[in-house]
């Protein structure tokens, strides 16, 4: 597929995109560069914390859904970058072994009113574990081409 513009999005639109599993290895290895918290570096420590475990850094899990949403094509040729995202929340932990999916809803979009030659879209990301439940919410702005005159 490729990707899509803003005219193609439809308010109230859900799109979900691939999986992917996240490793334990994963885990560490974004937390020893990016987030040296004991429980996401020590499975001993996470052991004792209020997590009863390893989990994973929630930068982590946003990075890998927005890999997600990359590798569902959506943005290829369109997207122009993003100005922002708006309430995020990390609601449970993801465990080694848990597999996470993002199902996206557009919720608003709006033409630019001093760049004709794009929109923004307000895209709700949900993303859901192998069971579910609902692990990370935030509303990405995501500024997308215009479809090209005929």
């Amino acid at each position: 597929m490729d990707g899509m513009y803003f005219e193609d999005y439809e308010v109230g639109q859900v799109i979900r995109t691939p999986a992917a599993t996240i490793t334990e290895s994963q885990i560490i290895d974004f937390a020893m560069h990016y987030d040296p918290q004991p429980f996401h570096l020590d499975k001993g420590a996470a052991a004792e914390s209020i997590y009863g475990g390893l989990i994973a850094s929630g930068w982590q899990i946003g990075s890998v859904a927005f890999r997600l949403v990359t590798l569902s094509n959506i943005l290829t040729g369109t997207s122009l970058g993003s100005p922002g995202l708006d309430e995020l929340r990390w609601l449970k932990p993801v465990r080694p072994g848990d597999t996470i999916h993002v199902d996206l809803t557009v919720e608003d979009k709006r033409p630019s009113r001093s760049k004709p030659d794009r929109g923004i879209v307000v895209i709700a990301y949900a993303v859901n574990n192998q069971d579910g439940e609902t692990v990370m919410t935030l509303k990405a702005l995501q500024m997308t081409r215009r479809r090209p005159a005929a």
